[in-house]
């Protein structure tokens, strides 16, 4: 089952005007470990990562973003429209050049790895140097080590607090913290739901899943959720158990001990990128299909595979819509 979502409040949120409440400048706060201080609401942003696009999006911000990159899925459907008006930098990583010639008031960005200490599009001193302030999603430093490299390691378990935090903070830059509260009292409300749905379910006890991303190489070891990460906390809040006992983001581990383990589900990312072969879903689901290893799992024998969107396998707003695709995929499924 794949997740499109259309919420009252996403659609509200955006209809807030961007003077919802008196100014509270001048602001300060710490993001992700560097002080920040605005004294005006910034007149534009450019986003890398779809999550801070679809953030200023729902905060009713579109308006003043001039530029967005990396994209995993197509933007959620009621932003659509505004969306094709916006320039597309790139679809994964875009350039230092490529965002400082649109000259933003803000660069509001999904992964420090991304605009970090050794940032692929550049750190966040360039940025500041030139007079171009930067704000990371705690999302992806709050109780998570980036200087690992790679996906970095979650030191703590994701919870979706993290993402309020970050929705609540942008608010606050631009003004707009009305709209701040409504989205998040609207996706507060889907948890809950999903929650409340899989608990009046009788599933097993012992409930298990594997989250599968992506593979270099369909002939290699995949990359799959650790235990901290977006699909651990949907995992947890769902009563599943996390057959991958990893606290790295997204590990590879071969499918042999991924049989073993024998999980009663698999979740596999759905997603528009096309940088391995295995990004595609239908490939995905050959491969569990026709591998002599993978396919002798019980999950697949089943028919128990669940699509969801890829960026809501990231820690993202969008986890809280996975959670509510997993948990209504669940009630559809037979365990016995």
């Amino acid at each position: 089952m794949k997740q499109t979502l259309i919420t009252t409040a996403l659609l509200a949120g955006a209809a807030v005007p961007l003077h919802a409440q008196e100014a509270n400048y001048p602001l300060k706060l710490t993001n992700c470990g560097l002080e920040l201080s605005f004294d005006a609401a910034p007149d534009s942003a450019v986003t890398i990562g779809q999550s801070a696009t679809e953030i200023l999006y729902s905060l009713g911000l579109a308006p003043r973003v001039s530029g967005t990159s990396v994209w995993f899925n197509p933007v959620l459907p009621q932003f659509a429209e505004v969306n094709a008006g916006i320039e597309r930098l790139a679809d994964n990583d875009p350039s230092f050049e490529s965002v400082v010639a649109k000259r933003p008031g803000l660069v509001a960005v999904q992964y420090e790895w991304h605009v970090g200490e050794t940032g692929s599009v550049g750190t966040r001193d360039m940025f500041h140097e030139i007079g171009i302030p930067t704000y990371i999603l705690p999302a992806d430093c709050d109780t998570k080590d980036n200087s690992t490299g790679g996906d970095g390691t979650r030191i703590g378990a994701f919870e979706t607090a993290s993402v309020y935090k970050g929705i609540r903070e942008l608010a606050r830059i631009f003004d707009v913290q009305a709209a701040g509260e409504a989205l998040i009292s609207d996706l507060q409300a889907t948890e809950e739901a999903a929650i409340a749905r899989a608990e009046a379910l009788d599933l097993p006890g012992d409930l298990s899943a594997v989250f599968w991303f992506s593979s270099a190489d369909l002939e290699i070891d995949p990359f799959v959720a650790g235990q901290l990460g977006a699909p651990g906390y949907m995992m947890s809040k769902l009563g599943i158990d996390n057959v991958i006992e990893s606290a790295e983001e997204w590990p590879t581990v071969g499918w042999e001990s991924i049989a073993r383990a024998d999980p009663d589900v698999i979740v596999i990312a759905s997603m528009d990128r096309r940088r391995f072969e295995a990004d595609d879903v239908e490939k995905k689901l050959e491969f569990l299909s026709t591998d002599p290893v993978a396919s002798q799992m019980k999950a697949v024998q089943a028919g128990r595979i669940v699509q969801m969107d890829a960026h809501a396998m990231s820690a993202t707003m969008r986890s809280v819509y996975g959670l509510q695709t997993l948990s209504e995929a669940l009630s559809e499924m037979s365990f016995e």
